[in-house]
């Protein structure tokens, strides 16, 4: 488990530094609150990967499914990769990635495309703080 988690720290950290490329070349789609909602509507599947105490400051979407991938020291949930398997299972199903800003769900859309093969994975740009911001709607856990 160990090996597992140091590979994905330093797959997330070279994600960080090469992703300063076009859009158009990456692996995930990122969307606005608007397509945000629009998926929602449609029952996409919604994985907030914040921590515990962040859900509780903030809040999370309705209906949204929470699941740490980064501990405050920056490693990588081990048990993220079992749990998002079991959680989507079918590669192909649309899943949506929401954090607080959109950068750690970057690093960890473009980790579920590249390295785990999954191919509609959605970034939240603005993370939860861009769905506050517009005034919209979150739950208290």
């Amino acid at each position: 488990m160990k090996k597992i988690s140091q590979w994905l720290t330093i797959f997330a950290l070279l994600a960080l530094l090469t992703a300063c490329g076009s859009e158009a070349n990456l692996p995930y789609k990122n969307i606005n609150n608007d397509e945000l909602q629009t998926m929602l509507d449609q029952n996409v599947t919604l994985i907030d990967i914040r921590r515990p105490e962040e859900w509780k400051q903030t809040g999370v979407i309705a209906n949204s499914k929470t699941m740490t991938f980064f501990f405050k020291n920056g490693q990588v949930n081990p048990d993220f990769i079992p749990w998002f398997q079991q959680t989507i299972s079918d590669k192909n199903q649309p899943v949506i990635l929401i954090c607080r800003t959109g950068n750690r769900s970057k690093t960890a859309s473009d980790f579920i495309a590249k390295s785990m093969a999954y191919t509609h994975v959605y970034n939240v740009k603005r993370g939860i703080t861009g769905w506050i911001s517009e005034k919209r709607v979150v739950t208290h856990q």
